[in-house]
């Protein structure tokens, strides 16, 4: 080959991902009165009335935000709320702020690779081909008139977003920005203007409260009693409204948190903050109730030891989980598994679909015996581009589709639940080294051998420490192995691999002695010499039994 060999780029080290952060469970509100639905309603009209305006104020702050423009906004809500409820407000605040923020970083990047893009492929000639790393120029004059005022618009989007964020500017919506759209597409939502209206008011309510270590039931605002009685803090202004003491009010529901209710209740009887989430449902007018608590994040499990007992390498598709069951020492067992999930439809059926496949697959897992999955470490942020792309729409939404970020979370929550880890490693050539190592070997008459398949056993070996490939090189240059060991299946601590192996005359013979058959006639040197003419080694045939 005359061109050049293309450079392999570095491959990082596979590592157990950290344990969820978090934890958040909920329950409906049953048999609440009219009565305590209006009081709700009231509250968090009148506190999300009070967040809009502390947004507001935190946004017109910019960068110039300090602790004292923090104290005298907490100033100013407390005298129309509480202390506490004050301090949820101004929270709750900063950290949408800083939500925005991160998604104006975002957005700035992935205008920077669009405008980057256009400016590489604008500078081609036209009808140039492109490589692997990079697509050529543009196949007529008038794509690439189009795409020269297609860089035009991104740079002029790109330089209003950097002036925005150089100034400390975001641009939020308390309610969503995709609800305040619908107002002007209630025919094709198929809403009439009294249900997005209800809609609307509800997403902008405000009932959430921080917990407080040390305070009785881990919250004095909204207070959740061991035997599940729930009760709110009245701000100042609807104090009037209490039915009981320290103008509390008590509502007719009660919960008890069937899932994870006994770690819940561990924290509250022992006054362990515990922050609560009241909000309305209006398409299916149901009221729920959340509560969250933190977690120390630690590696729930060194990388060794999830190694102990062999791994299960899946990869990721846009509509299916390919998995296999490694061994310790890299070779696939069994059979593979598909679990597949639809991700069309509304966002809480694909949502279901991702929890029941992973489901699935820790289920199976559990059963293999291990205590690890290998996951690739994906990141799709760049690859999305349209003007990276192009044409390829259908890639394009393939890519999108693939649900790493959320697969990412629900895996490591729900893993630890199991007392399983996640190891990610790299997921560079994974595929396609996958495939020319394993594809064809482990494909039989009754078996087909996919290249999803063939890539979970690439990133299950990564995940274990070894090469994806099954064997190494033998040496050039004799049949010694002074040059390393030709096969990388087994580390050096395992025994029996490095004797040599029994002549099939004597395997037989030894077979023959375990059964207590002995031999009548053996003979006691070579039967047959053999010259090869290619050399001057004398060939010697193992010695036959003969009965």
């Amino acid at each position: 080959m005359t061109g050049s060999r293309r450079e392999l780029r570095r491959i990082d080290a596979p590592f157990v991902s950290l344990g969820p952060s978090g934890v958040t469970v909920r329950d409906r509100l049953r048999g609440l009165t009219a009565g305590d639905e209006e009081v709700l309603r009231l509250v968090g009209g009148h506190l999300g009335a009070l967040a809009s305006r502390d947004l507001k104020a935190r946004c017109a702050d910019g960068l110039d935000h300090s602790n004292e423009t923090w104290a005298g906004r907490k100033r100013g809500l407390t005298v129309e709320s509480s202390s506490r409820w004050a301090g949820s407000v101004t929270k709750a605040t900063h950290d949408q702020w800083a939500l925005s923020r991160r998604g104006q970083a975002a957005y700035l990047d992935s205008l920077d690779t669009g405008v980057r893009m256009l400016r590489h492929r604008l500078s081609l000639p036209i009808g140039e081909k492109g490589t692997k790393r990079a697509p050529g120029g543009y196949r007529s004059k008038r794509e690439w008139f189009v795409k020269s005022r297609r860089l035009a618009v991104l740079e002029e989007r790109r330089a209003v977003v950097a002036a925005d964020r150089e100034a400390g500017v975001v641009h939020v919506v308390r309610g969503g920005r995709k609800l305040l759209n619908t107002r002007h597409n209630l025919t094709a939502a198929g809403l009439t203007e009294a249900d997005w209206r209800k809609r609307w008011e509800s997403a902008r309510w405000f009932l959430a409260a921080d917990g407080e270590s040390g305070k009785r039931f881990g919250n004095e605002t909204i207070r959740v009693t061991p035997q599940g009685e729930v009760s709110v803090k009245l701000p100042a202004p609807l104090a009037d409204l209490a039915n009981a003491r320290n103008g509390r009010y008590v509502l007719a529901s009660k919960v008890s948190f069937p899932h994870r209710g006994e770690e819940w209740r561990d924290r509250i009887v022992g006054n362990r903050a515990v922050a609560y989430r009241i909000h309305l449902d209006a398409g299916r007018e149901r009221w729920y109730l959340d509560a969250s608590w933190t977690r120390p994040v630690v590696r729930t499990m060194p990388l060794e030891a999830a190694r102990a007992a062999g791994i299960v390498g899946v990869d990721t598709n846009a509509d299916h989980f390919a998995a296999w069951h490694l061994d310790v020492h890299g070779n696939p067992v069994g059979d593979p598994r598909r679990f597949p999930y639809d991700l069309t439809g509304t966002a809480s059926h694909r949502d279901a679909q991702v929890r029941h496949a992973i489901t699935r697959l820790l289920h199976w897992a559990k059963r293999c015996g291990v205590s690890a999955i290998g996951l690739e470490n994906l990141d799709f942020t760049a690859e999305t581009t349209r003007e990276k792309h192009g044409r390829r729409k259908c890639f394009r939404q393939l890519v999108s589709g693939i649900p790493t970020g959320k697969l990412r979370a629900r895996l490591v929550s729900m893993a630890a639940e199991l007392g399983m880890v996640i190891v990610a490693v790299d997921p560079a050539y994974t595929t396609r080294w996958g495939a020319q190592h394993w594809q064809k070997p482990l494909a039989t008459p009754t078996r087909t051998t996919t290249r999803h398949d063939a890539a979970s056993i690439a990133i299950g070996r990564r995940a274990l420490g070894h090469p994806i490939r099954r064997r190494t090189a033998p040496p050039h240059d004799d049949r010694s192995d002074r040059r390393g060991h030709r096969t990388v299946q087994a580390p050096s601590g395992i025994r029996g691999r490095e004797e040599t192996r029994q002549p099939a005359a004597d395997r037989a013979h030894d077979a023959r002695s375990r059964t207590g058959t002995t031999r009548t006639r053996a003979t006691s040197r070579a039967s047959t010499t053999v010259r090869d003419a290619r050399s001057d080694h004398t060939w010697v045939q193992d010695p036959l039994l003969i009965t």
